[in-house]
């Protein structure tokens, strides 16, 4: 694997292989005083964040520390960004600076991309944390992840993705990989809030939360992202929340096994409400902590694994 930009297209046999690494390298720190692997000692990973975030930027450097590589941590605010510097005249310094890897979140569609054929001759291995409304791959994979360990597997499960779709990353990602490892996806959003050309994809579309819920095994709420968003998407806060926030009648509806997933960051008591985030049938923590375990397998299979191909 030499970069890892999207889930789409990302090959079905080499995203079980990192959930199955991620697994592992679980496995092998769990109850261990010292968390430190010498995977990747004498490797240099570099954050690149262009946008603000706690837990994907917080879990790679944890991800990266515990495997031994030297972490480096870049801001917009605080580096040439702020003077007027280029994306690629950074991405350049930095490959030019020894980086092995850069991980970039960036606001608009397609940077990440962009990164990965300026730093081509470079050998500079690129991770997406997120570009736009485009994609955010290891957030998939952390949910796979966590589904996995939650429901014993993905092929034939039914998840339903609720809110938001339109503005979320997180949801795009989900939608290719899901589906790709053989779940069946239903997005669950007012039509404000579905991309144009939905019905393409391969999902099922509905408007109505309490008719689809009986029937998931899984149900991931999406952050409303008010910062995208120029105009009336739906009437009110208050609105949304009767028709599309998880409250506990509404987790009633969920089979017993049925798990509760949240990206982050929580709109608690507008998506989701406090009494649910906080139940058994949440697996929110569980993400986070799965979180840093995938992007370790992630750094593997980029810096220390044998595979070769592109994703």
């Amino acid at each position: 694997m030499k970069h890892l930009l999207a889930t789409e297209g990302l090959d079905p046999e080499l995203a079980t292989a990192v959930l199955d690494t991620a697994d592992g390298l679980k496995e092998t720190l769990l109850g261990r005083e010292v968390r430190k692997l010498p995977t990747l000692r004498g490797r240099t990973v570099i954050t690149l964040f262009y946008e603000n975030s706690t837990r994907t930027r917080v879990s790679f450097e944890i991800a990266g520390k515990w495997m031994s590589a030297d972490v480096v941590n870049v801001s917009a605010s605080g580096s040439s960004v702020s003077k007027g510097e280029s994306l690629r005249d950074t991405a350049l310094t930095l490959a030019a600076a020894g980086a092995d890897c850069v991980i970039i979140r960036h606001p608009a569609s397609g940077a990440a991309h962009r990164l990965a054929v300026w730093l081509a001759d470079a050998g500079t291995a690129v991770v997406n944390a997120g570009d736009g409304m485009h994609e955010h791959p290891t957030q998939a994979l952390l949910d796979a992840a966590t589904l996995r360990e939650r429901l014993g597997g993905l092929r034939d499960r039914r998840i339903a993705i609720v809110g938001d779709v339109l503005h979320s990353r997180v949801a795009r990602s989900n939608i290719h990989l899901l589906t790709a490892l053989g779940a069946e996806v239903v997005l669950i959003a007012p039509p404000t809030l579905l991309p144009t050309g939905v019905e393409a994809l391969p999902v099922t579309v509905s408007h109505e939360l309490d008719a689809e819920l009986p029937a998931a095994d899984a149900v991931m709420m999406l952050r409303v992202q008010a910062e995208r968003m120029h105009g009336g998407f739906f009437p009110s806060s208050r609105e949304y929340s009767i028709a599309y926030g998880l409250n506990e009648k509404r987790l009633k509806l969920l089979p017993a096994h049925g798990v509760v997933l949240h990206p982050g960051p929580m709109l608690r008591g507008m998506e989701i409400a406090s009494a649910v985030a906080d139940a058994p049938a949440s697996a929110i923590t569980e993400q986070v902590r799965n979180g840093v375990h995938v992007r370790m397998a992630v750094l593997y299979h980029l810096l220390a694994s044998e595979t070769e191909g592109t994703a």
